[in-house]
């Protein structure tokens, strides 16, 4: 008797995962960056809005402040933070930690750009992120001078990879 009522327990989790994957509308090529607005690491309110249509910009979600893949992602960003600023893009990295953990974040890697905190992981569903290995997800959007999404990459365990191949698109595309 245990054995199915642990069987019913475990197709009911799931099921429930998959419907609130499907629920989560992942966005693509070509559609509108959601307009949001969230605290950054200096604890000054940060909107898109303000952003878009001045800069290109490079939105990248990661799962925790100070883990391996996190730091060595931010780290990537860091490292090729001029030539992005050349490109006239802008990066910003987003996940559920608080203001005061981005700050020390960004303090301790001497990160140039802004961290967004999102709590209630309200951006994370506006933009379809879904999670991996019960952790929030890992995902990079570029974000066109037209509010549109550009491009976008997904790589759990390659951190550094988004910020390389979010750079070589942005240079790839302002010389067509």
């Amino acid at each position: 008797m245990l054995k199915y009522i642990i069987i019913v327990l475990l197709a009911s989790f799931l099921f429930s995962c998959a419907a609130e994957a499907q629920s989560k509308k992942e966005l693509v090529t070509g559609d509108a960056v959601p307009t949001f607005s969230l605290t950054d690491q200096n604890g000054k309110e940060f909107k898109t809005a303000d952003y878009v249509g001045k800069k290109v910009l490079v939105i990248y979600f990661y799962p925790k402040d100070e883990s391996m893949v996190c730091t060595k992602e931010a780290c990537a960003f860091r490292d090729s933070f001029d030539q992005f600023t050349k490109a006239g893009a802008m990066v910003i990295g987003i996940n559920g930690g608080t203001v005061a953990s981005h700050k020390a974040f960004a303090d301790h890697y001497k990160l140039p750009f802004t961290l967004l905190s999102d709590p209630d992981n309200k951006v994370y569903d506006m933009f379809g992120v879904h999670k991996s290995f019960f952790m929030s997800g890992r995902e990079t959007f570029v974000v066109d001078l037209h509010g549109k999404i550009a491009y976008s990459h997904t790589a759990m365990l390659q951190g550094k990879e988004h910020a390389d191949d979010a750079l070589k698109f942005i240079q790839a595309a302002k010389t067509k």
